[in-house]
């Protein structure tokens, strides 16, 4: 199944959504530190309601712990600057959709970093910003799902 990337997430209902999205398509979630809050917290369980149990969730202490976890997976970084379009990737089995922090995205030197395979973006209104973070991987892993005819996890 495909893994998603979190990096240096700031808010815990995000996080707990991501858990719930990861319980209920067999996706890996993967957290990249520093967090902007404890796991532990009363937002996060609640947003990610009874199915923390039936995640797989990963915490890695920096993106380099990250990729050396992850890698030879292509990488597909989400940004509000990609180049392509999420609709346009034929995701594979394995790949990595990783998202920013929620006030400022992926920061240049991560999107410009050499193991990332291509910046995505999900079409917007002109002028606006940004998407909330959990329901922008919630588009992005249905998308890559549905590619592989929503195929059950082995």
């Amino acid at each position: 199944m495909f893994r998603i990337v979190f990096f240096e997430p700031r808010i815990a209902g995000n996080t707990g959504a991501a858990i719930r999205l990861a319980a209920v398509t067999g996706t890996e979630l993967h957290l990249v530190e520093p967090l902007g809050f404890d796991l532990a917290e009363a937002k996060l369980r609640r947003a990610g309601l009874d199915y923390h149990d039936l995640a797989v969730m990963t915490v890695h202490a920096d993106l380099d712990a990250a990729f050396d976890a992850l890698l030879p997976a292509r990488v597909f970084a989400f940004t509000a600057g990609g180049e392509e379009l999420y609709t346009e990737i034929a995701y594979e089995p394995g790949d990595v959709l990783m998202f920013g922090p929620e006030p400022t995205g992926l920061p240049p030197e991560v999107l410009d970093d050499a193991r990332v395979t291509a910046r995505v973006r999900l079409p917007m209104l002109p002028g606006r910003r940004s998407m909330n973070l959990a329901n922008t991987a919630s588009i992005a892993v249905y998308e890559a799902w549905r590619q592989q005819g929503f195929a059950l996890p082995e």
